[in-house]
């Protein structure tokens, strides 16, 4: 979550970013330091992530309707694109967490008013949010300007009811919209149990890879929202045969959607590359770690590494926040040295929590372990599917 003083928007707008380039990792900070362990945005491999943002603040609050703090939180990150050499156009995936369902329908008026041709990717599900009075935290993941950005859309689908289209391709990646229990030829709702509509979505998701010329093996990263932990199980064994061998880095977490037809949402990644290659996490004392049946603990392509959320708890920290964020980064980055990355190449993270309270627990036992030249990030409040799990971190990193 990335929030901007109101005093400020337009010293923001004529800032200069601080560029700190390592590498190929550019760090991007737009306007005035809040003292968090995450940057704006990050450029790398040929890709811009952008940090979660709320609308802006005055005088300590965040103000407005869910349009008004729509329209604000899509300026800012127009901003922030323009500092980073992209551009609204460009956004190939975008992830929209609204505070309230209801707020739906409003949100999506004032946002395809930025995109009234060709829309990037789009995953919405509904969660409590870090800052207290925001409505709605949008996340981008965008091409630089002059980049290769073009719609995939299976050609026996109608369009998609809402302002988003079902991928976006650049280069050898594809990122696919969150999908949910549809049928694409009319839009119908098609309604079932965990395990009917899971399939559905991932039947949905092989049509829109195969239009770009992919399979269920170019898959190297997923998110699966689902509305009840209980039915976990099932959404487990119903996912299973479509990722057969080397399955996808993954994170699972409980989170509302926005209609209530619908008990699960998954929003993919894939990258066509012949390299792809699985990881599997070591043990803490050195010894090659047990691979999971259901995802990879990270999946290496190119010079890019997709790493699965990681949970922090063992039988000394249930509940608690900090110490279990702290090893949830050790397993992280016994993973990232696993697959010969390391901690500067980590361009962006994803943290759930449970508790959203907990948010400066986390953020300091996160600082302290990454210390500098931080990834872009976003944080919402989540269900965890482990017993006493208090953080879940995701990552991405570029060499």
């Amino acid at each position: 979550m990335r929030f901007t003083p109101m005093l400020a928007v337009t010293s923001i707008f004529a800032a200069t970013a601080m560029l700190s380039a390592q590498s190929t990792k550019q760090v991007i900070n737009v306007g005035p330091s809040l003292g968090l362990p995450f940057s704006s945005a990050v450029k790398a491999g040929g890709l811009v992530y952008v940090s979660g943002s709320v609308a802006a603040e005055e005088h300590g609050r965040t103000t407005g309707d869910i349009r008004a703090q729509t329209k604000q939180t899509l300026d800012g990150l127009a901003r922030t694109l323009e500092a980073s050499g992209s551009s609204m156009p460009m956004v190939a995936s975008v992830m929209v967490y609204l505070r309230n369902a209801a707020d739906f329908a409003a949100m999506n008026e004032v946002y395809k008013g930025y995109w009234p041709k060709d829309p990037p990717a789009r995953t919405t599900v509904v969660a409590p949010l870090a800052l207290r009075d925001a409505l709605v935290e949008i996340s981008m993941i965008a091409v630089p300007n002059g980049g290769e950005r073009r719609v995939v859309h299976p050609t026996d689908w109608l369009r998609s009811p809402n302002p988003y289209s079902y991928g976006i391709q650049t280069g050898n990646t594809l990122f696919l919209s969150g999908l949910v229990s549809r049928n694409g030829h009319d839009n119908s709702v098609v309604k079932g149990d965990m395990t009917a509509q899971t399939k559905t979505v991932l039947d949905n998701g092989a049509a829109i890879l195969k239009a770009a010329g992919m399979s269920y093996g170019d898959v190297v990263s997923a998110r699966v929202f689902i509305t009840d932990s209980s039915k976990f199980p099932e959404m487990n064994a119903a996912y299973r045969p479509y990722f057969p061998a080397a399955p996808p880095a993954r994170a699972t977490v409980n989170a509302g959607l926005t209609s209530p037809d619908y008990v699960v949402e998954i929003t993919m990644t894939a990258v066509k590359d012949p390299s792809r290659t699985a990881i599997t996490a070591p043990n803490a004392d050195g010894t090659p770690g047990t691979a999971n049946p259901n995802l990879s603990a990270a999946i290496r392509v190119g010079n890019r590494l997709f790493l699965s959320g990681m949970l922090g708890n063992d039988a000394s920290n249930a509940g608690k926040v900090g110490p279990q964020t702290t090893e949830a980064l050790a397993r992280l980055g016994r993973t990232l040295k696993a697959a010969s990355f390391d901690w500067p190449n980590v361009v962006e993270s994803m943290v759930y929590l449970p508790d959203i309270s907990k948010f400066s627990e986390m953020n300091d036992a996160y600082r302290g372990v990454l210390m500098k030249d931080f990834p872009a990030r976003t944080t919402i409040q989540a269900g965890l599917m482990g017993p006493g799990a208090a953080v879940e971190i995701m990552m991405t990193a570029v060499k």
